[in-house]
């Protein structure tokens, strides 16, 4: 699978490609991302990439005219089957694990458009859904309930969410929490007694037991779901 990103701010997105799990993955070729500079698109000696919104208002919405361009170099020659684009915004559909699995067992290239300031002007996702232009799978997607500065965060969180769920990126498909122990499980290590500040803190005795079934009960009972 390979991502790209469009944004105004490579420079937030590129040093965390480099580290991590995402990293070896990248090196060892399991996954790409290519990373577009939305200014390179640009036609005017300014390199702008925004404007004030018709209508009024505060703020500034991202152009139209370079992100037509910039998806144009990136969508030229895909199967439109396996392709989708996203767009980080605030008033997205929330983006979970189901989403993240879904979108890696379906698609070979996913671009995701950083979005700014006021938002993209809107006419970006009638060309990208419409026949007559790109004619592409396009869905506007939210990582939380909160508005962020800008969409480079939410771009290396989707990024990183569907990954995880890339086969041999992790090694083995166990590797994956919600497969191996469940998502929000307490986990210990060493020291079995911790002491500190005159007060013992123990590992729960299931946990030490050798005994799987008691072990998986443990971890039954103590998901935490929300």
């Amino acid at each position: 699978m390979t991502f790209h990103v469009i944004t105004i701010f490579p420079e937030l997105i590129k040093p965390y490609l480099k580290e991590s799990v995402l990293g070896r993955g990248i090196v060892r070729k399991l996954v790409g991302v290519k990373v577009y500079n939305l200014r390179d698109f640009t036609r005017d000696k300014h390199h702008k990439v925004d404007d004030k919104p018709y209508g009024g208002g505060p703020g500034m919405v991202i152009s139209v005219e370079p992100l037509a361009w910039a998806l144009r170099k990136i969508l030229r020659g895909k199967p439109k089957s396996q392709t989708k684009v996203l767009v980080t915004t605030p008033a997205g559909k929330q983006f979970n694990s189901q989403t993240a699995r879904s979108l890696a067992s379906r698609y070979k290239d996913v671009v995701i458009i950083a979005g700014r300031y006021e938002g993209l002007d809107e006419r970006i996702i009638n060309i990208l859904k419409s026949k007559d232009g790109f004619g592409v799978r396009t869905e506007k997607i939210s990582i939380g309930p909160y508005v962020l500065t800008g969409g480079e965060l939410p771009a290396l969180v989707v990024i990183d969410a569907i990954v995880r769920h890339i086969d041999g990126v992790l090694g083995k498909t166990e590797s994956l929490e919600e497969k191996r122990l469940g998502v929000g499980v307490p986990v210990y290590t060493r020291p079995e007694n911790f002491r500190f500040l005159e007060k013992s803190y123990k590992t729960p005795r299931p946990l030490l037991s050798g005994n799987h079934k008691k072990i998986e009960e443990w971890r039954k009972k103590n998901q935490k779901t929300g």
